[in-house]
């Protein structure tokens, strides 16, 4: 058996402190996990039932990278989010033992078309424009959990040209980790490389061309990109 054409690349991360590389198999995503930013957001910020919508592995932006102004858009906003790696899968997971999935921890940008997004919002369509487009995933290297226990509390920000414009700390989630994997494996089978972005706090906004973002976790590091 031939392929009719040269398969594509398999998207990775990088692994700190290791020439080993973290495959990519789907990303998930779970929106307003953070009730300061689902109050921005014009929403409840009681602890409702997680929901989620997913990017496309090839989505991912190593950093370090030029995340490009994408097209049919007048804004683009960031959203900072601490991003776990599995390297085991499931389903019908226990929160009690979901921790022993996570291979490790990483920094990452839910990039947004807002205005198509809220489009799509108003008339019960899809989000997959406004969420799963080319570069729109940013994330830094993982970090082995390992190496790092497993965090359930830290500084998380996002600075835009120098100025902090996102500011939190993990321990704000609404549903914390294993809540999140325990609840995504009731619905999906999981499986080793699947990336999980975890919510944002507040102070989601809008970026331009030429713009420097730099997103910091405590205890899991950095992200920089430039907006061309």
């Amino acid at each position: 058996m031939s392929y009719v054409f040269p398969a594509p690349a398999r998207p990775i991360l990088a692994v700190v402190g290791s020439v080993d590389v973290f495959p990519i198999h789907r990303i998930y995503c779970v929106g307003r996990n953070y009730a300061d930013h689902a109050m921005e957001m014009g929403h409840d910020p009681n602890r409702e039932q997680p929901f989620f919508f997913q990017k496309n592995p090839d989505s991912i932006l190593p950093s370090g990278g030029k995340f490009r102004y994408p097209e049919k858009t007048a804004e683009v906003h960031h959203e900072i989010e601490l991003v776990v790696g599995l390297d085991r899968g499931g389903t019908n997971i226990n929160a009690s033992e979901a921790i022993e999935l996570i291979y490790g921890y990483a920094v990452g940008l839910d990039m947004t078309r807002r205005d198509l997004q809220a489009k799509l919002k108003a008339k019960g369509r899809p989000w997959e424009i406004g969420k799963a487009f080319d570069n729109a995933a940013p994330c830094s290297a993982i970090l082995q959990a390992k190496e790092i226990g497993h965090p359930s509390e830290g500084r998380i920000c996002l600075e835009k040209n120098g100025m902090i414009c996102q500011n939190g700390d993990l321990a704000d989630m609404i549903w914390k980790v294993p809540e999140i994997i325990s609840f995504l494996s009731g619905f999906f089978s999981l499986l080793p490389g699947d990336l999980i972005f975890t919510g944002t706090p507040a102070g989601v906004g809008p970026v331009s061309r030429g713009d420097s973002l730099c997103g910091f976790i405590e205890g899991i590091g950095e992200l920089d990109i430039k907006v061309i």
